[in-house]
């Protein structure tokens, strides 16, 4: 079939007959997007062949004549031909979407994984369910495991720890704490006050060397004991600065008597 050509004598569409059932039609704007494709040196590859195959066919060349000069098999020119005739020029830069090779899991594996995650011990002398035991154990990879954890949110290798008091006046104390920081009584100072007892006193068997440029600091690898001390500690919840001193005794003449108690004004109310 010739080109069809308009009444100003100037080629707009070229209409060239394939095998049965196939008819391509490039216009010049087609054409001009085709012919910047090949043109572009950042264009892939696979977009330069087929476009290529569009502009041969418009060109009049024959399916023999495009497996040479492309170096395609013949059903992937007849391919790119069709995609060509029902998609126009976006069909040669995209591909179709395809199954993925390996089949995507069953809902049913999935509930499973969270059932045995949430409601078994793992098998062994282990403390929690590891992906790789629970792959092998359910039949899946690993990542498939991981993958159902982390869109359900569990994490079988972290624990959250609490503790319960038995104290039965405990949350009216809890109340009182709690209103010393939310509502102090007028011209009081609130103190949270903690203790750090057992703090070993050590010291190198030998002076160390000073940091100096090339060279580290160094010190002996042996220590000596020089027995232990206790470091009692206050918050002031207010102004926020920590008060402390390290005691050599632990008794609760020095828990009572701390240093910040000792700073205090005797115009203000302590609470600790």
């Amino acid at each position: 079939m010739s080109p069809v050509v308009d009444s100003l004598g100037s080629a707009d569409m070229r209409v060239w007959g394939m095998r049965e059932g196939i008819l391509i039609e490039v216009c010049a704007a087609d054409r001009s997007r085709l012919e910047a494709v090949v043109s572009d040196r950042n264009s892939p590859q696979k977009h330069v062949w087929r476009s290529r195959i569009v502009l041969l066919t418009a060109d009049g060349h024959g399916t023999v004549e495009i497996m040479r000069q492309t170096g395609k098999a013949k059903t992937a020119v007849w391919r790119w031909q069709e995609r060509f005739m029902h998609e126009g020029v976006d069909g040669l830069l995209r591909d179709k979407t395809r199954p993925p090779r390996i089949p995507a899991l069953d809902h049913g594996v999935a509930e499973r994984v969270v059932a045995l995650t949430t409601t078994t011990d793992p098998p062994g002398e282990v403390t929690h369910w590891t992906a790789a035991a629970m792959a092998k154990l359910v039949g899946v990879s690993v990542s498939s495991v991981q993958r159902i954890w982390r869109t359900h949110g569990l994490q079988p290798h972290r624990w959250r720890q609490f503790k319960l008091s038995n104290d039965p006046l405990f949350a009216s104390k809890v109340r009182d704490i709690v209103g010393l920081y939310v509502n102090p009584p007028a011209h009081a100072i609130v103190l949270s006050v903690d203790e750090k007892s057992q703090i070993q006193a050590l010291d190198r068997t030998q002076p160390g060397l000073p940091l100096k440029p090339g060279r580290c600091g160094t010190m002996t690898h042996d220590y000596k004991r020089h027995g232990t001390t206790t470091l009692f500690a206050a918050l002031n919840v207010l102004e926020g600065k920590v008060i402390g001193k390290c005691m050599q005794r632990h008794r609760h003449q020095e828990f009572i008597v701390t240093p910040a108690k000792r700073r205090a004004p005797a115009s203000r109310h302590l609470f600790s």
